[in-house]
């Protein structure tokens, strides 16, 4: 007896995981069974909030080159002309522009030509003619307010070549705790104007899903909708906020009179000279959150 009732708790024991693991409906049935929430009438509304933000972050970036037959002063030369620039630019604080910069030097070979005439380079450790260094500098201002200054600094010292003004928006977490916030307010708004509508009235919350993946269950489907049709599982990707990047196609030749001399930093008036209009565009953000209410 004793043995049988072992036997029969053993068997339990082995079972229960297989009853946790249960789909919602067998297979082959026409629907599966409806979720908790929809035992008594609800209503789920979709609370959607959308903003244009000015962007916060710009990017540029420059490079001074020079060719010389010792590479200690073809590296000295490009690391002196930025130099000057990135003291410059460090003025206003890492809070407010930070300023990376690097050298990196390749030697210049001799060239010969070959039996089909193509020129081409001799590259031999003895047959090294000049070297090159180029030093470059990246800047990413953080108080778009100085983006036209320090455009006009890096054009007024007179790089070899500059790239284009990159903007974007980095969200404040406050930002992102305001939209979920509207979101959740304009679902609620949906709610009750779609339940008096309808001759209802709107009763207490269920849930609140920030991700709205609850709002976009179709629970009437059947099991080929449920299983995306042959077994592939449909997915809902996360709605998050997001702001996204654009690019003001802002790129200018490097003036071609020489660098100023001794490698020192512009004048005032060098920059205001370089002075354009650059203006930050504007970023849209968005967000929605899904609230699942009762209907009386």
């Amino acid at each position: 007896m004793r043995r049988s009732f072992a036997f029969a708790l053993l068997l339990a024991s082995v079972a229960t995981p297989v009853l946790a693991q249960t789909p919602p409906a067998t297979i082959g049935d026409r629907y599966i069974p409806a979720p908790w929430w929809m035992r008594d009438p609800v209503i789920a509304s979709v609370g959607q909030v959308r903003v244009e933000i000015q962007a916060n972050r710009a990017f540029v970036s420059a490079s001074f080159q020079s060719v010389d037959r010792s590479v200690a002063e073809a590296s000295r030369a490009a690391a002196d002309r930025v130099r000057a620039l990135s003291q410059a630019l460090s003025a206003y604080g890492a809070d407010k522009v930070r300023v990376e910069t690097s050298v990196t030097t390749r030697p210049l070979y001799d060239q010969y030509r070959d039996e089909n005439g193509v020129m081409r380079d001799n590259t031999r450790a003895d047959r090294v003619a000049r070297y090159q260094a180029d030093a470059s500098v990246n800047v990413t201002v953080r108080d778009v307010r100085l983006v036209e200054r320090v455009y006009a600094t890096i054009v007024a010292s007179r790089p070899t070549s500059i790239g284009q003004v990159n903007f974007n928006l980095d969200p404040d977490n406050s930002w992102k705790a305001n939209l979920q916030a509207e979101a959740m307010k304009d679902a609620r708004r949906r709610a009750e104007a779609a339940a008096t509508n309808a001759g209802a009235t709107l009763g207490r919350v269920k849930i609140i899903d920030p991700s709205g993946r609850v709002c976009q269950t179709d629970v009437l489907a059947g099991w080929p909708s449920y299983a995306a049709g042959g077994g592939q599982e449909t997915t809902v990707d996360d709605i998050v906020v997001t702001g996204s990047r654009s690019q003001a196609r802002m790129e200018y030749a490097a003036p071609p009179a020489p660098p100023p001399p001794g490698g020192g930093a512009p004048s005032e008036a060098q920059i205001e000279a370089a002075r354009l209009a650059l203006q930050p565009p504007l970023q849209v953000m968005t967000d929605s959150a899904c609230v699942i209410y009762g209907l009386n």
